[in-house]
């Protein structure tokens, strides 16, 4: 989407792990950076991702090409001087339009027993985290029996492990496809056994979490980039018969 000397600025799709977390043969987006900057790291350059994005969630991902630049948008990351926004299709209309979660997150196993390791939690024991909530779209989808759903804008104030996906929970409305926190764990650990199927597809309606990071601004350099909802999202809102913000 963008170059410069120093950075890249990819919209990533969604199913396409950001960094190898094991070894595997499956490609990852460092992988496909790596072949692609191969020219810049023969001469000193290297490919640092900014900003991680879960291996379901679309969008916008800055990465450093150079240890100057990998540095600085370090910084800026600790400083909260990366601002960062996302579109989530949820379940269900929001009471109000607009709200704040002001909610700790800490890994559900901490507290009580948890049948997926990763999944995190609100707790009062656990690490600050706030997001900033807004509702762009409510719709109803006539594929689902004319069920409703919104599209969320959400704005971190900080970038705990899940943390949208978890402040979305509870809020009450969790994010379309989430197998996690959607409306049954035991999602998660079906999928895990038998991969993708009918049963899973009835109850999620997508096979992955439908959130996708639109937008990344930095202040002070100023740069803004945006990247449009992708086709498996916008393809799940035609359904809908209301009018929606968003070409379709």
């Amino acid at each position: 989407m963008d170059e410069t000397d120093d950075y890249l600025v990819v919209d990533k799709p969604p199913f396409l792990q950001a960094h190898p977390s094991k070894p595997s043969d499956l490609r990852t987006l460092w992988d496909g950076l790596k072949d692609l900057l191969a020219y810049e790291l023969v001469n000193g350059g290297q490919v640092s991702l900014v900003n991680r994005l879960d291996r379901e969630t679309s969008g916008l991902m800055l990465v450093a090409k150079t240890r100057k630049a990998a540095r600085e948008f370090g910084i800026r990351m600790e400083k909260r001087r990366i601002e960062k926004a996302y579109l989530a299709i949820v379940w269900g209309w929001p009471e109000a339009d607009k709200w704040t979660v002001d909610a700790p997150i800490l890994r559900q196993g901490e507290v009580r027993e948890s049948p997926i390791h990763l999944k995190q939690t609100v707790h009062a024991d656990g690490v600050g985290a706030v997001t900033r909530f807004r509702v762009v779209e409510r719709v109803r989808r006539e594929a689902s029996a004319g069920e409703g759903f919104s599209v969320i804008e959400a704005l971190p104030a900080t970038g705990r492990m899940h943390q949208l996906r978890v402040h979305l929970a509870h809020s009450g409305h969790p994010i379309v496809g989430d197998k996690i926190y959607g409306p049954d764990e035991q999602c998660y650990l079906e999928f895990i056994e038998t991969g993708w199927n009918e049963s899973l597809a009835e109850r999620l309606l997508l096979p992955r979490h439908a959130l996708h990071a639109s937008r990344l601004h930095i202040p002070d350099l100023p740069r803004t980039w945006e990247a449009p909802l992708p086709e498996d999202l916008r393809a799940f809102l035609r359904a809908s018969s209301a009018n929606l913000l968003f070409p379709l």
